[in-house]
């Protein structure tokens, strides 16, 4: 889109330009007071503060208010056709930017699901296919939960033979001792290898996964280029 080249700007929106572009709750309390005289401004100032306002309230945590915002300021950039903005891919970034809202709010499978939109927009680009890495690792499957289970039960059994140790077999029964010790310590060390085997087994399911899907995504861009 084209942004006009006046050189006129409205009260409101010279206003907004006095605020430090970092002081995010300024911005925030600034568009909510004034929501109304900003709605009627034209198009290229209302949505730079709009702009703004929605990259305030991800700066401050305010997760919830972001998603309710965003998807206007998405629409808004797809209905003004909105490509480059300050130099960067504004539609790319709110949609990153919405995915990230929805991690925070741990709602990890709307969030994998704007990733994966993202990835076979701009397979080569790694962000979107990192941070898919990151929210598919948070959602775990049944075998890891199983496992983090199993695990928790050995060093439960390891604490109780422990406690059995010490109260009676040292006391009574010298001769189980060593035995004991090994067989607590090898419960307890089997405990470690059921959890952190399966968290990299977790992880490189992961890894795999989203490469092939990256890799595929890629693929069959490059065969829309050939057949176009």
């Amino acid at each position: 889109m084209a942004y006009s080249s006046s050189t006129y700007h409205s009260r409101t929106y010279r206003d907004f330009k006095e605020i430090e572009p970092v002081d995010y709750r300024r911005i925030i309390r600034f568009y909510e007071e004034r929501e109304d005289a900003i709605q009627q401004l034209d198009f290229e100032e209302s949505f730079e503060l709009l702009a703004a306002y929605v990259n305030a309230l991800f700066e401050v945590g305010a997760y919830q208010k972001h998603l309710l915002m965003v998807d206007f300021a998405i629409e808004m950039a797809i209905r003004y056709n909105i490509g480059m903005y300050h130099g960067e891919d504004i539609f790319h970034k709110l949609l990153f930017r919405k995915a990230a809202s929805l991690y925070n709010r741990m709602e990890y499978e709307q969030a994998e699901y704007i990733l994966r939109e993202l990835v076979r927009i701009d397979p080569a680009g790694r962000d979107a296919a990192q941070f898919l890495k990151k929210c598919l690792r948070r959602r775990e499957p049944s075998f890891l939960k199983t496992a983090k289970a199993g695990s928790i039960l050995l060093f439960m059994l390891s604490a109780f033979i422990i406690s059995l140790e010490v109260l009676f077999v040292r006391p009574f029964y010298k001769l189980y001792a060593q035995p004991v010790e090994i067989t607590r310590t090898a419960i307890f060390l089997a405990g470690w290898v059921v959890l952190l085997g399966s968290i990299a087994l977790h992880r490189f399911r992961v890894e795999r996964k989203v490469e092939k899907f990256v890799a595929g995504a890629l693929r069959k861009k490059m065969e829309n280029r050939r057949v176009s």
